[in-house]
């Protein structure tokens, strides 16, 4: 074996090296030091962040282990934009992990969110599922450790516990998914199954059916993708704030693009005939239920879960695409996505950590004693609602373009249904919003001064609301970069 190989996953080794140095900073340093485990984390992280910039420039296209693993510049681009994000939940989570509570457990949470990340940069480079599945458990068996972190509250066991079956249930239909695949192509790289169903694709037989539908609903839990949804709303609800803000949006991110992957990669050749039918179905429904339920959620946690149902419905219509636009808009999506939903999550983590509110109803007159978070979670819900001149409207504005380059009745059909979705989610969105600004109520929470890392991760998700609602130039390099390195199909 030429071990050389392993320098092809620079981004893999350098998270492994943050790793190291957080586990033997919080095992060895002296205990007086180990106030500033947080801090150190979070410098250590945002340098590893700005290389990760420095390497989507300059990343060549690599393969490694016989093809098993792979990056390109897009890849390495969708490990930074969740770099992007995992460094704001480590900023916002700072107070909550240096509570009396939890600071005796502090270097646990930073640990296992780390190995958490090593496990979803592995799904994204996988180009053979023994590994994208070694990947996936790394990605979220620590995950249940977290959920249960707030060990004194009965919700986070209960949330832990669902997570847990969810989990192992959503992996073992994804296997038996894999071994119907395996049986029909004798293989499990992406390139070789994908070639052996072009080479047949006349005779499409019921296993391959049964076995795509079982592959995307292994993925589907992992995107709460309706009916594939139940668990989300419980575990939001139950895991500490912080815990929840990563699930939405590292989780969620790095799951939906190792999504695009698969169903290009592995299964585009039989695209139309198979799996084409099935993703319409799921999108209709995901987004139609999130917006449903999220109308009737006075829970902000519960809130936030449905509405990030719906948006995973969204995110899938960059994977029906099925072209370099499609791909680029599910990117940026996916942006955008981290800065909206963490500014919502950030104001609900400081009034909860303040107050121990988390009910809309406590939040009703909010601008009369803390205009900054409400002005902070109005620009969040105008985001994600996709109003204009805000960021989140651009986002659906080219993940509907892209989509529409199939060019089918079927396809302008499910746009459509895309956008009165749309319409109808402006209402919950702005059901916050009137409370905060419009009730008449006094406001139950009293005025408090918020951490200065709370305050500076509003600041970034704010000014990444407005930024990329102005400036369309990240856009146009993931374009341009998703036509040059096509990801879509291996022939």
């Amino acid at each position: 074996m030429d071990y050389s190989q392993f320098l092809a996953m620079k981004q893999e080794i350098g998270l492994l090296i943050v790793f190291l140095l957080v586990f033997l900073y919080d095992t060895f340093m002296p205990k007086k030091a180990l106030g500033a485990t947080s801090a150190f984390t979070c410098v250590l992280f945002g340098l590893f962040t700005l290389a990760g910039f420095a390497a989507c420039v300059i990343s060549p296209e690599v393969n490694a282990f016989a093809g098993m693993y792979q990056t390109t510049p897009v890849v390495a681009t969708i490990k930074n934009i969740l770099n992007v994000g995992v460094l704001i939940v480590l900023i916002q989570a700072t107070k909550w992990v240096n509570s009396d509570f939890v600071v005796v457990r502090r270097g646990e949470f930073y640990e296992l969110l780390l190995v958490t990340l090593f496990g979803m940069y592995l799904m994204v480079s996988a180009r053979h599922f023994l590994l994208f599945i070694i990947g996936l458990e790394a990605a979220s068996l620590p995950l249940a450790a977290m959920v249960a972190f707030d060990k004194a509250h009965y919700e986070s066991h209960e949330a832990a516990v669902k997570y847990m079956l969810t989990a192992v249930f959503s992996s073992a239909v994804f296997m038996m998914g894999l071994s119907f695949v395996y049986a029909l192509t004798g293989s499990l790289y992406f390139e070789d199954i994908a070639f052996k169903l072009l080479i047949s694709q006349q005779a499409v037989s019921a296993m391959l059916i049964i076995a795509v539908a079982f592959v995307i609903a292994g993925m589907g839990f992992k995107l709460s993708l309706v009916p594939f949804h139940l668990w989300t709303a419980d575990v939001y609800q139950g895991a500490p704030t912080s815990v929840t803000s990563y699930l939405s949006v590292i989780s969620k991110g790095s799951a939906a693009f190792a999504f695009l992957v698969i169903m290009a990669q592995v299964f585009g050749t039989v695209y139309s005939q198979v799996w084409e039918w099935m993703l319409y179905a799921i999108i209709i429904l995901t987004i139609t239920v999130g917006n449903l339920f999220a109308m009737r959620q006075r829970n902000m946690k519960r809130f936030l879960a449905f509405s990030s149902i719906s948006q995973a419905g969204y995110i899938m219509l960059g994977v029906i695409a099925m072209n370099a636009t499609g791909v680029a808009s599910l990117m940026y999506y996916e942006l955008v996505y981290i800065f909206s939903n963490l500014a919502a999550f950030g104001v609900i983590q400081a009034i909860e950590n303040n107050t121990g509110m988390v009910s809309m109803d406590d939040y009703k007159g909010l601008y009369k004693t803390n205009p900054r978070l409400s002005f902070a979670m109005m620009l969040a819900m105008f985001s994600l609602a996709g109003i204009p001149p805000f960021a989140g409207f651009f986002s659906k504005f080219f993940i509907f373009t892209g989509a529409l380059g199939q060019g089918t009745t079927a396809i302008y059909v499910l746009v459509l249904i895309a956008l009165i979705n749309t319409i109808i989610s402006l209402y919950y969105y702005l059901l916050v919003v009137k409370a905060m600004f419009i009730s008449p109520d006094d406001c139950k929470i009293a005025p408090f001064c918020s951490a200065w890392t709370e305050r500076i991760g509003l600041w970034v998700t704010v000014g990444g609301i407005i930024f990329l609602g102005i400036i369309s130039y990240f856009y146009s390099e993931l374009l341009t970069m998703s036509q040059d390195y096509n990801i879509l199909n291996v022939f």
